[in-house]
């Protein structure tokens, strides 16, 4: 009798794993069908993903100036006159700072790799160094302004079509995400009654529970982020200018954009500064890591846990470990985005066991009796 069993779930399992095989295998072939289906999504995701992250950072300003007693619209109209004051002020300001610096950059990388040689060359009579092998790597490096331009200009050429592509959803992406940012805004609110009504009336005050969970910890996260990576790119860029670094602007918004990465990001963002160091010297580069470190301290025990922290309570392996398989699936998008979603996820599981937990406890009344009550 045992041994039937085991041959029918053997049988059963056998079937199964044939069957999902065999869906695979058909939906492969007939992947074409699919093909514009997916081009829809992947245009549409990108607007929605940015006029959400605006939603949830700009939101808790609604509701604030509604407070004040100010109109939806009204708040809406003001929040768009700042941001769109904060764009003008971006490109008349930093975006000329940006390309200046960028030039001087692009410019200046013969003589940088000459000097990085030259002090290759010197630290050469370390055996640490010599194991290292950086200075073969160095040396095949040849920087020639007037090839790379023509490499760029080549490449410019062959891959015309493909720029007009990004151009143009680009230009798409500008002109729809702030419809859809307006429209998030104005009936946002609107969103849990309609939830709502797909569900029992018991369950109206547990939807707008973990839809408000779901919208703090968001806007929390998302703000928090915003002030991280200010605080982080705009004392940068003052340590830089105080240790008397070059491109200082240019290597504190590649810091400053670099933290939207948890834990990662800092890493990431000295590479270029160290790259500019060590063409100066030991002691250029030693002063740049004490920047780096001071900053990155005054973040951890000041910012982050008062900002972020609070909001999230997620240990950092798990995070390293988020970071890790998101940024191998997809990519940078996915070392961003793997952060709130498991918030939200964690916020919202922890929710549902809060409340599973509640109703396991509470005593169950016994059903009443049809024939007592009838003799009653």
């Amino acid at each position: 009798m045992f041994n039937k069993i085991r041959q029918s779930k053997l049988m059963f399992w056998s079937v199964e794993a044939l069957v999902i095989v065999a869906l695979i295998i058909g939906l492969s072939n007939i992947s074409f069908v699919f093909a514009p289906v997916a081009t829809f999504f992947s245009t549409l995701l990108i607007p929605i993903l940015a006029a959400g992250f605006l939603y949830y950072l700009f939101n808790p300003l609604v509701k604030l100036l509604g407070k004040l007693h100010i109109p939806r619209n009204g708040a809406i109209a003001i929040i768009f006159l700042a941001v769109f004051g904060g764009i003008v002020f971006i490109i008349a300001a930093v975006i000329p700072n940006l390309i200046n610096q960028i030039s001087q950059l692009i410019t200046s990388l013969p003589s940088m790799f000459r000097k990085l040689r030259a002090f290759a060359e010197q630290a050469s009579r370390y055996n640490w160094y010599k194991q290292l092998g950086i200075q073969n790597y160095i040396n095949s490096i040849d920087i020639q302004p007037a090839k790379m331009l023509s490499q760029v200009l080549g490449g410019f050429s062959s891959g015309l079509p493909g720029i007009i592509g990004s151009v143009a959803g680009t230009v798409i992406a500008v002109i729809t995400i702030p419809v859809l940012l307006f429209y998030m805004l104005k009936d946002g609110h609107l969103l849990v009654p309609s939830v709502q009504k797909f569900f029992p009336d018991r369950y109206a005050d547990e939807i707008a529970v973990v839809f408000q969970r779901m919208s703090d910890t968001l806007s929390h996260y998302i703000a928090g982020q915003a002030i991280e990576c200010l605080f982080v790119g705009t004392f940068t860029f003052i340590g830089y200018l105080i240790i008397g670094m070059p491109y200082a602007f240019l290597l504190g918004f590649i810091a400053g954009v670099c933290t939207i990465i948890p834990y990662l990001g800092p890493y990431i963002g000295i590479m270029p500064a160290l790259g500019v160091a060590f063409t100066q010297g030991w002691q250029k580069a030693a002063l740049v890591v004490i920047v780096v470190i001071i900053v990155q301290m005054t973040d951890g025990n000041l910012i982050y846990p008062n900002v972020i922290g609070r909001s999230l309570d997620i240990h950092p392996l798990t995070i390293i470990i988020l970071l890790l398989m998101a940024g191998n699936l997809w990519g940078l998008l996915g070392t961003i985005l793997a952060v709130p979603v498991y918030a939200v996820l964690k916020t919202v599981l922890t929710y549902v066991l809060e409340l599973y937990r509640f109703h396991r406890s509470q005593p169950q009344l016994p059903e009443p009796n049809d024939d007592s009550e009838l003799k009653k």
